[in-house]
């Protein structure tokens, strides 16, 4: 794999056809979605040319599977959902795969963050169920950022306390994630993953659980090759996604380390990035 990757907008477009993609996995946020948190509009469109051609489109991110089932609703139909950072997949409704947290794990994670609170950190622990995210805190700044990545949550007396398969623990610090709330995790990092998965997000999750894991089920499941799949990604925890294709790609606005890792290199979120290198790749109209 290169140490610098190559971009995709300096290199000479493969001639239609001559890529066999049969699988685009995207992150959400920072990648597929501008700033704005916005879908770009030619999304639809391609999605139903991506669909003619046999090609399935999987969206896979931090959020929880009943927001990414709203956010595409009316082209659901058997798509692939690799939600809550590949700890649970759903298809048309039907669970393929999760990776259930254990509850003492979980407990001690809500722990640790009401330890930060009471010593002055801004943050807050969102309990990840596969109903329901948990949360305790009630103020609407942080209820806010909740409601960005999981529309179906409950405020709780006790997170540590709820009736759900919890698959993820998921902390929003309004400072650094990275340089704060991760590291106060050092802890539970020595047996589970404590992935920074954006400036103010730390997730919590099995040691066996990622994207990357979650896609290479699924590539199995479909009988689709690593060379027959395109990613993309922003943040560290797109990683291990990365490296389940040989068709990997780091946006522009990615974090360092994810541009060392992907084989390519995209357009920001902001200019479109996602779409334009399909339509480039694939020689697909946008």
């Amino acid at each position: 794999m290169p140490a610098t990757p190559a971009p995709l907008i300096d290199t000479p477009c493969p001639p239609s056809g001559a890529a066999d993609i049969r699988l685009v996995v995207t992150d959400m946020d920072g990648t597929l979605l501008d700033d704005a948190k916005r879908i770009p509009e030619g999304l639809w469109p391609m999605l139903a040319e991506l669909r003619r051609r046999g090609v399935l489109f999987s969206p896979a991110s931090g959020r929880q599977y009943a927001t990414l089932a709203r956010q595409f609703a009316d082209v659901a139909d058997g798509m692939v959902f690799i939600a809550e950072n590949g700890t649970y997949v759903v298809r048309d409704g039907a669970e393929l795969s999760s990776d259930p947290l254990d509850r003492s794990v979980a407990a001690e994670v809500a722990r640790t963050v009401r330890r930060l609170v009471a010593n002055g950190v801004d943050a807050g622990a969102v309990v990840c169920g596969k109903r329901a995210a948990y949360v305790e805190r009630t103020d609407e700044p942080f209820l806010a950022e909740v409601r960005k990545y999981y529309v179906e949550h409950r405020i709780v007396e006790d997170v540590t306390a709820v009736d759900d398969d919890v698959i993820k623990v998921a902390l929003f610090d309004f400072g650094s994630a990275e340089h704060t709330t991760a590291p106060a995790l050092a802890g539970v990092a020595a047996t589970h993953q404590v992935v920074v998965s954006g400036e103010h997000w730390v997730d919590v999750m099995n040691p066996t659980a990622d994207k990357g894991a979650a896609l290479r089920g699924l590539q199995r499941e479909l009988g689709i090759t690593p060379a027959q799949t395109m990613v993309f990604g922003d943040y560290l925890n797109d990683l291990e996604m990365l490296d389940a294709a040989d068709w990997s790609f780091a946006m522009a606005n990615a974090h360092p380390e994810v541009v060392r890792r992907a084989r390519h290199l995209a357009p920001s979120n902001n200019d479109n990035g996602v779409l334009r290198t399909v339509a480039r790749v694939l020689g697909v109209p946008l």
